[in-house]
């Protein structure tokens, strides 16, 4: 994606664009994964445990706001949002209130929203963005600040049945929401998508969310307008357009990318400007890739703010933002620099920091293999044995049943030859289904390499003569046949050969240097 875009067009009238420029800010809304919802103790279908819930099951008179009903704060929803104001260096408020957004909608039983408006719990924060060309660039925060999320609005009866009208569902209604707001700071969809992501990664590994992004966990709102540069002279910038609820990067990027089209199109058939009252809201479709107008952006003041007289200020002493401090856990650029700093590569890299739970079992399966040393031989271990189990029983590495200490047994009797790359897999499933220690289950599946030489040159022997044709272009030069033979010495031995090994030893009988 270039870093502007440039183009000549000319309208009755009107100066043509010789230049135009992206501007974009993000508004990011996190579901936060507390057991309880934001005001009261009814069960936030945000948490694992909820996540299968019936609709319109986890409501109180709270959440339905009935009458007589009053807010108690969540402690642990405004602890996580520190967390995350901590980790984007945002200063975290001595002192912040409650405040009520007033506006009707099917799905906000209440009327209105409790949120933060002029004191938000953190502000003036930042991110250093690691471009694709490794360049650092600085993401301003301009504040995070915690409210409660809407229910939900659906179309379809079930069994996936079209339905007319609108259907409620309120078990969203009453999550703990922190909305996190950007400064216009992006120039690129690339540099949007890879703060996204970013960003999620973080909210993760620090444990306030789920992130999954199809249950709307992370929802992303792109405001987007351009600065246009006339052929006169002059720079003009497009009304900002806000596209809602974007729950997947594909969306997000797809949503920028045609904003930038559609809006340099609609100056030039109507030269309308950025200004008071300009501002629009805008739905994506995600099968058509087009943005659909919904509204004229509300003003603040639409809104009518006012103090939510049921709810006393939050007052964050410096003892509690250190308790809360120390809890955080360490974050997803000190981590992936430690790995890197270990040999962990790009791709294994890459499929570790997808998933927090899988970097904790890492940590402890080096741990216990004797320290960051043992880093690329653990990591081999677990994202290949490991994830194909995984994914064979649809489950989670850290789930499999196999312990950190037998993953570092494993690594140790890999490393010392005493078991092959297909006996170390088939150990690995069956340390899976046991407590023994993996040189016990090895002695008990015959999985130890057999160092018999005189039993390897017979199964090497039989192996070449059963393979005429692919011995004679091994001699000729042609390594590529190795294999065949290789392939047919393993299944004589089954695990209890190396295929390296193996290989060294037909080299050897068949005269080549190994």
């Amino acid at each position: 994606m270039r870093n502007s875009y440039d183009l000549e067009m000319t309208a009755p009238n009107r100066p043509s664009i010789t230049h135009s420029r992206l501007i974009v800010g993000l508004e990011i809304h996190v579901e936060l994964a507390t057991r309880s919802k934001m005001f009261t103790r009814t069960p936030n279908v945000a948490h694992p445990d909820n996540f299968d819930a019936s609709p319109n099951t986890l409501v109180d008179p709270v959440v339905a706001a009935l009458p007589g009903t009053l807010p108690v704060m969540n402690r642990r929803a405004i602890e996580m949002s520190m967390m995350v104001g901590l980790a984007l260096n945002c200063t975290i408020a001595a002192r912040c209130k409650w405040d009520r957004k007033n506006y009707f909608y099917p799905d906000l039983p209440k009327g209105y929203q409790i949120s933060q408006y002029d004191l938000p719990l953190c502000a003036d924060g930042w991110f250093d963005l690691t471009l694709a060309d490794g360049t650092v660039k600085r993401i301003g925060i301009i504040r995070a600040h915690l409210e409660e999320d809407t229910g939900k609005l659906g179309h379809e009866l079930p069994g996936g049945i079209a339905f007319d009208g609108s259907l409620v569902d309120l078990n969203r209604a009453g999550t703990p929401l922190l909305e996190i707001v950007t400064a216009p700071d992006f120039a690129t969809a690339d540099e949007v998508v890879l703060f996204a992501q970013e960003l999620r990664t973080l909210c993760r590994f620090l444990g306030v969310t789920e992130g999954i992004m199809q249950k709307a966990h992370m929802r992303f709102e792109p405001n987007i307008n351009l600065a246009l540069t006339l052929s006169d002279g002059r720079e003009v910038r497009t009304p900002i357009n806000e596209i809602k609820n974007l729950n997947s990067f594909r969306a997000v990027r797809g949503a920028v990318e045609y904003e930038v089209d559609r809006q340099r199109t609609e100056w030039i058939e109507s030269g309308r400007e950025q200004g008071r009252g300009m501002k629009s809201t805008r739905g994506w479709d995600d099968v058509a890739m087009v943005t659909l107008l919904q509204r004229e952006k509300e003003d603040a003041h639409d809104y009518r703010y006012f103090p939510d007289p049921d709810l006393v200020p939050v007052e964050v002493s410096a003892e509690w933002r250190a308790q809360v401090a120390s809890e955080m856990r360490e974050l997803p650029t000190a981590r992936r620099g430690r790995y890197v700093a270990a040999g962990i590569g790009e791709k294994d890299l890459r499929q570790l920091m997808d998933l927090p739970t899988l970097c904790t079992f890492f940590d402890s399966a080096v741990a216990a293999a004797g320290g960051a040393t043992a880093s690329t031989a653990v990591a081999k271990i677990v994202l290949n044995a490991g994830s194909r189990h995984a994914n064979e029983r649809g489950v989670a590495v850290a789930d499999l049943g196999i312990t950190a200490q037998q993953i570092a047994e494993l690594v140790a009797l890999r490393e010392a030859g005493s078991i092959s790359a297909q006996g170390a897999d088939q150990l690995f499933g069956l340390a899976c289904e046991s407590s023994d220690s993996v040189q016990v289950l090895a002695a008990q599946a015959g999985l130890l390499v057999n160092n018999d030489l005189g039993q390897l040159e017979a199964w090497v022997d039989a192996a070449i003569a059963a393979n005429a044709q692919a011995a004679e272009d091994v001699r000729s030069g042609k390594m590529a046949a190795i294999g065949r033979i290789v392939g047919a010495v393993v299944r004589q031995a089954g695990a209890s050969v190396d295929g390296k090994t193996a290989q060294a030893m037909i080299m050897q009988r068949l005269g080549k240097n190994a």
